[in-house]
C-alpha cells in the first residue's frame, strides 16, 4: 500500500513539476481584486479617494523561469506590451521544445538600455503603440492615465509616463516571484497599494525620465502578486 501511494505521489509530482507543452501567463490589473476596466468604473481606494483610468499599459520583458536560483528557460526576443485596451495582450502562451522543472518566474517591467539605444523597432516595440518618446529616443516602461478625487472635490487628471534608461534615472525594474509548478500562471497587478503610497496633490504628472519616475517604478513592482 505504501509503495502504491509513493508511486502515485511521484507521478503527480512529475506532472506538476515539468512543463510539457508550454506555459500560459494571464495578466490582470485590479484595485483590491476588482478588475480595472478603462473608461468605465470608478474605483475606491482605502484612503477614500477614487480613481478612474483611461490608459494603462506597461512592458514586460526578459521573461525567464528558474528552478530555485538556476535559470532553466529564457524567452528569446522577450518584449510584451500589456495593454488594458487590448485583451489579447493580457494572455501570453509560451511553448517549449523540452520539459523542465521550475518554481520561480522573473521578468522586467520596462525596456533595457541596450534596446533603448538601438532605436525604435517593430512588433510590441513599434512606436505606433504609443510607448516611445521620439524626442528622447527611448521607451516608456509604463503609462498610467486617468483622474482622481474625493466625492466632495472636483476630479483632477493624472499622467504617469514612467521610463528612462540612463543613470541616475534608470527606471527598469525586476520582478521575481515564487510559484507552484503549473502550466497556467495568473499574475495580478493590484494598484491599490501603488496609489496608497502616492500624494497625488503634490505629484500627478510625470512625463519624462526623473527620480520620481524611478521611485514610482519601484513602488509599482511591489504590487505584483500571484493568484
Amino acid at each position: 500500500m505504501k509503495k502504491e501511494f509513493l508511486y502515485i505521489f511521484l507521478i503527480s509530482f512529475s506532472l506538476n513539476t515539468f512543463s510539457q507543452n508550454g506555459i500560459k501567463i494571464d495578466f490582470r490589473v485590479a484595485i483590491k481584486d476588482i478588475p480595472i476596466v478603462l473608461n468605465d468604473s470608478t474605483y475606491l481606494l482605502d484612503n477614500a479617494k477614487t480613481v478612474h483610468f483611461t490608459t494603462l499599459k506597461f512592458y514586460m520583458s526578459s521573461l525567464m523561469f528558474l528552478h530555485d536560483d538556476k535559470i532553466v528557460f529564457t524567452e528569446p526576443n522577450s518584449f510584451h506590451l500589456i495593454d488594458l485596451s487590448d485583451t489579447n495582450s493580457q494572455n501570453i502562451l509560451l511553448k517549449f521544445s523540452k520539459a523542465f522543472s521550475y518554481n520561480k518566474i522573473r521578468f522586467n517591467i520596462g525596456i533595457d538600455s541596450i534596446t533603448n539605444v538601438s532605436g525604435a523597432r517593430g512588433g510590441d516595440l513599434d512606436p505606433t503603440k504609443g510607448m516611445y518618446w521620439t524626442w528622447n529616443s527611448g521607451y516608456i516602461n509604463c503609462k498610467i492615465e486617468g483622474d482622481y478625487g474625493l466625492d466632495t472635490n472636483p476630479k483632477q487628471n493624472f499622467e504617469f509616463h514612467l521610463g528612462g534608461y540612463q543613470y541616475p534615472f534608470s527606471a527598469l525594474q525586476t520582478v521575481e516571484l515564487s510559484l507552484k509548478n503549473t502550466s497556467n500562471i495568473s499574475l495580478i497587478l493590484d494598484l491599490n497599494k501603488f496609489f496608497e503610497q502616492l500624494d497625488l496633490s503634490k505629484q500627478k504628472n510625470i512625463l519624462s525620465p526623473c527620480m520620481q519616475a524611478v521611485n514610482f517604478s519601484q513602488q509599482l513592482i511591489k504590487c505584483f502578486i500571484l493568484k
